[in-house]
């Protein structure tokens, strides 16, 4: 029995099964007894750890003293670097959808594209918007004004949710401040400028060919009519009820919250230009810092843009700035900005811990040792690193449905192959742009946003299987591809 243990604990056979085991488990107590991400990665974490023999000590501390443990610079390594750009990126993201910002864009768009063009201009909607706002919130406002679209267009549903879909998802999935990418930038340790970069340059053909192309192509051949309950709702100017939701299963774990409060009628929304620049204001800072670092010398310049582009202070900014703006100087009171502020971040808790939890086991992982036996068995098998990140991360996300496990997963057993080698920013950035394109492909019945736009956009279980299944997928191969190219160049 001895020589077994010894063998799992110090072989890289060994070592590799003890990490097969441990997804499996993983797995098994996430889908079959539907065991919260958070608690489950938890569980797994700390048997793993003590499977492979580290001492108490180093995995949880003593009575005395546990800062140096892998509990707790598991956790607090990452949430440090995540919880403020989340907790930030949710209230901009609240403020932005409650000033009515997205029906100004919704008009501008299709005044510019007009009838023609009303799906472009709907993925246009979902990719702007999709910025500051969480995935499923999108949904809950922009559907009604898709169906608004698609009732004057005369036209399939489908034609013009899948546009919009393709928006949202390329954002959440590739840009921060959503989880995903904010959660890799410190699991990886790469610089948030470059994530927004690079997000850009492997999201954009991705979303070009999975909601413009691929959406004109099936919104033609499966017809889905806009139901009347949702014409009525859309006409008297509400976002919908996440209550309708409330009751699909899977594993969900999502960036967005399921609670969303009644929001009076918006009768004269913010101009294009003022929503467009409050979103682009962190965006400018953080790359500001980034090419800065690049470009600049060490001096006064370099250390204000370097101040200003942090992530935490440019969200900050964008903040004060949407706070005042779209709030204050349009009637609204400091009381119903702190209500609106504690409303938007309630359900961030448990993604933050789920994102400490996956940071936590991915610290195991690293310590126990598997990260250097997957390192030696992935070169002994010239497999490239980007391509062994797409695949945990794919085989995550399909087994399992949640995007966030996925990522954190991936990035924790990914992290230390990554450091264990001399990869410029930019190649990490695609590195983790690979982890976050297999973290969104087939989603299917096991992923609860699949339920959501089954429900929201009045389609069969079969119907959302060939219109946003096979998006996801094409997104999510068309990202990777352009992500692994590049990565071939630069790397």
């Amino acid at each position: 029995m001895s020589s077994v243990v010894d063998w799992l604990r110090t072989s890289t056979p060994g070592l590799l099964v003890l990490c097969g085991i441990a997804i499996a488990v993983l797995l098994f107590v996430i889908i079959r007894i539907k065991l919260e991400p958070f608690i489950a990665l938890l569980i797994v974490g700390l048997g793993l750890a003590l499977a492979a023999g580290l001492p108490v000590s180093q995995i949880v501390g003593t009575a005395i003293k546990s800062g140096d443990s892998i509990l707790e610079t598991g956790f607090g390594g990452i949430l440090g670097h995540i919880a403020v750009i989340i907790g930030l990126g949710t209230v901009l993201g609240a403020i932005l959808e409650r000033s009515g910002g997205a029906q100004a864009l919704t008009a501008r768009l299709l005044g510019v594209f007009g009838e023609r063009g009303a799906p472009i201009a709907m993925g246009l909607l979902g990719l702007i918007f999709g910025i500051p706002v969480f995935f499923d919130i999108g949904i809950f406002v922009l559907a009604p004004l898709v169906y608004v679209a698609a009732r004057q267009g005369g036209k399939s549903l489908v034609l013009y949710a899948m546009p919009m879909l393709a928006g949202l998802s390329m954002t959440h999935a590739f840009l921060p401040p959503h989880p995903g990418p904010v959660a890799l930038g410190g699991l990886l340790e790469v610089n948030l400028g470059w994530l927004i970069l690079m997000g850009f340059v492997c999201g954009i053909p991705g979303f070009i060919a999975a909601g413009l192309l691929w959406g004109s192509y099936i919104g033609k051949r499966v017809i889905v009519d806009v139901p009347e309950d949702f014409v009525n709702e859309a006409d008297g100017g509400t976002t919908g009820s996440a209550s309708k939701t409330d009751e699909q299963g899977g594993p969900h774990v999502s960036g967005g919250t399921a609670v969303t409060t009644a929001r009076p009628r918006v009768t004269t929304p913010p101009s294009v230009g003022t929503i467009g620049a409050i979103i682009a204001v962190p965006l400018i800072l953080i790359l500001g810092a980034t090419f800065g670092t690049i470009l600049l010398d060490e001096g006064r310049l370099l250390q204000v843009l370097t101040f200003f582009g942090t992530p935490a202070v440019a969200l900050l900014i964008a903040v004060l700035i949407a706070f005042y703006v779209l709030g204050i100087r349009r009637g609204s009171t400091v009381q119903e900005l702190s209500t609106l502020t504690g409303e938007s971040l309630r359900p961030v808790g448990m993604l933050l811990l789920v994102v400490g939890a996956g940071a936590f086991f991915g610290k195991v992982i690293s310590a126990t040792g598997i990260g250097t036996a997957l390192a030696d068995t992935m070169s002994a098998a010239g497999l490239p690193i980007i391509v062994l990140a797409y695949i945990i991360s794919c085989a995550l996300r399909i087994a399992q449905g949640s995007a966030t496990v996925a990522i954190v997963t991936t990035g924790g057993i990914v992290g230390p192959l990554v450091a264990a080698q001399d990869y410029s920013q930019v190649a990490v950035a695609l590195i983790a742009m690979s982890i976050a394109a297999g973290s969104i492909i087939l989603s299917h019945v096991n992923d609860g946003g699949f339920w959501i736009i089954a429900k929201f956009f009045n389609m069969t279980v079969k119907q959302t299987l060939q219109t946003w299944t096979v998006l996801e997928t094409v997104l999510s191969v068309v990202s990777f591809a352009v992500a692994g190219v590049l990565f071939a160049i630069i790397a």
